[in-house]
């Protein structure tokens, strides 16, 4: 029988700009593809690092041509434009791909709200760079009229800083899993999600955060219980060691054999790390449930055992 999967990509599977956006999805396409031709069914979620930044900056530059006029557009708005036009690109490459294999099945894109909690202590501690470059004078007048924080960078300037908090839940999970049901390919939480929380009444408000997309790909995966959470990434398995003397590639861990790893500092900050913590911690949510890191193109031999890193619990370890 086929499992519920859902796929986290990485920025590999985007390209880096527009044109190489639009050759990256075609890859990627065939890849989906080829886990929905052996009977999967499929959930898609991506990063959106560059795209979201080529967003802000744009904006950030109508700003400065015309003050009077525009003001800087708000973080969560930028998120949900980038969830748009990469999700147009997805969906249209998945849809040809499966089309050009005789697969009738629906492909459609969720603009996704992903909520926070306003009193994480990431808010308190913001370390994640958007937007442009900024002078000294530009970045004081953000942070007196906005209440924008900034750090100086490498010399390079001033840039904004925003905070990284923990997902919370999906708020279009309801609208996703119906979906998933009726038999479609669904694109759900782009770059993280659009991260909002609670105010008075039924209102969503946008927080000034970057939510990772590994951690978020883990709750909608939990979610929608899924059977499998595969994290694609620039490696075909994770390692210890990695680069140094000693390197072991990964094949099989236990949660609790991951966290031994990440306790002993064996994966970087804001490249592996995130992903092992990430697949670990669906790994442990739920009898039966597994989560992979690999390739893109190795995600099908990865979800048939052959490769990648696969953690899970076991009955009886061995």
């Amino acid at each position: 029988m086929g499992k519920r999967i859902v796929i986290a990509l990485g920025g590999n599977a985007l390209g880096s700009d527009l044109p190489e956006q639009m050759i990256a999805v075609k890859q990627t396409a065939r890849a989906i593809a080829d886990l929905i031709e052996d009977g999967h069914q499929v959930i898609l979620s991506h990063g959106n690092g560059p795209q979201v930044g080529m967003i802000q900056k744009a904006m950030a530059e109508l700003t400065r041509s015309e003050p009077e006029k525009y003001i800087p557009c708000p973080l969560s708005v930028c998120v949900a434009m980038s969830q748009g036009y990469i999700g147009y690109d997805l969906q249209n490459a998945l849809r040809e791909e499966l089309l050009d294999r005789g697969i009738q099945k629906g492909v459609a894109t969720v603009l996704t709200q992903v909520e926070v909690d306003p009193a994480d202590p990431a808010f308190a501690h913001p370390t994640k760079p958007i937007g442009a470059f900024m002078t000294k004078e530009e970045a004081d007048k953000l942070v007196a009229q906005r209440d924008y924080q900034v750090v100086e960078d490498a010399g390079r300037g001033w840039r904004r800083v925003v905070a990284s908090p923990r997902p919370q839940s999906i708020v279009e999970i309801e609208s996703i899993r119906d979906m998933v049901e009726a038999g479609l390919v669904v694109v759900a939480c782009g770059g993280g999600g659009i991260p909002v929380f609670k105010t008075e009444g039924h209102h969503l408000k946008g927080a000034a955060a970057v939510i990772d997309k590994d951690f978020a790909s883990c709750v909608l995966a939990q979610q929608l219980q899924a059977d499998t959470l595969i994290i694609l990434t620039a490696v075909e398995k994770a390692a210890i060691n990695f680069g140094k003397p000693g390197q072991k590639w990964l094949d099989a861990l236990t949660p609790e054999e991951a966290e031994e790893y990440m306790a002993q500092g064996h994966f970087a900050p804001g490249s592996m790390l995130p992903k092992v913590q990430a697949a670990a911690e669906f790994a442990k949510s739920g009898p039966g449930r597994s989560a992979l890191i690999t390739l893109l193109e190795k995600a099908r031999d990865g979800v048939a055992g052959k490769t990648g890193t696969v953690i899970r619990q076991y009955s009886q370890h061995t």
